[in-house]
């Protein structure tokens, strides 16, 4: 008896000290500011006719030149494939854009002014260093007790979609999270997003999560309009968020 105590104890430790661990793990990651510290060989892209600055923001800090510049390659990417609900969508992501845990990672082109930027707007984001072409949204949270670096948004503008700047963003993206001790990335794509949903599974080899609607639920999941798609770093994150 008394030794079928001393186990529980040491399995309720355990339990407590992994929870204190990737609360701290979280922590730490959300606080930093500029993850491209790490990676300094990220904040250049220069490749298929591309010239490609990296910077990176945060939600809380953004200026409103590029507030509106979210909004404007948000509206233009993805009115589309959301189809009647982009009103009530729209006004969500306003919210998101802006929260203080939101961190961006800027792509910004050299030497040429973006055409479709100034197309989507009066405003004028011809700044010295660069006017901006695309950007990532992300965080870092809890999915299932697994953290995870979760992006919120990869959008580009369609003049520099088709250039690998998109799966460059993405390589990055997965570099930061286990930098950061995060279990997985983990993202949502619109099932209308045929391209998208591509890019993702076929040429960046992610997979339908379990926690996506259509696996939690066969019968309801395919009335959604999305999925959640995850790409795992360790065993046990494959056990929580992919089988």
């Amino acid at each position: 008896m008394e030794s079928r105590n001393r186990e529980k104890k040491r399995k309720r430790r355990e339990i407590l000290e992994k929870k204190k661990a990737i609360d701290e793990s979280l922590k730490a990651a959300s606080a930093h500011k500029d993850h491209l510290t790490a990676f300094p060989s990220f904040r250049q892209y220069e490749r298929n006719g591309l010239s490609v600055h990296l910077e990176s923001g945060c939600g809380d800090k953004l200026s409103s030149a590029e507030k509106q510049y979210i909004l404007n390659l948000l509206k233009a990417n993805m009115e589309g494939p959301y189809g009647s609900e982009w009103p009530a969508e729209e006004k969500v992501k306003r919210r998101e854009m802006v929260a203080s845990e939101a961190r961006y990672i800027f792509a910004r082109e050299l030497d040429a002014p973006s055409a479709s930027a100034s197309e989507m707007s009066k405003t004028n984001f011809a700044e010295s260093k660069g006017s901006i072409v695309g950007f990532v949204h992300f965080r870092f949270c809890l999915e299932e007790d697994v953290p995870v670096l979760y992006v919120y948004e990869l959008q580009l503008e369609s003049r520099v979609q088709g250039k690998g700047l998109g799966k460059f963003l993405m390589q990055l993206i997965e570099l930061i999270a286990r930098k950061n001790r995060m279990g997985a990335v983990v993202l949502t794509v619109q099932k209308a997003n045929l391209l998208a949903m591509n890019f993702y599974l076929s040429k960046l080899r992610y997979v339908v999560s379990s926690i996506s609607p259509s696996r939690v639920d066969p019968f309801t999941g395919v009335e959604k309009s999305y999925e959640i798609l995850c790409k795992v770093f360790d065993n046990e994150s494959k056990a929580l968020l992919q089988e």
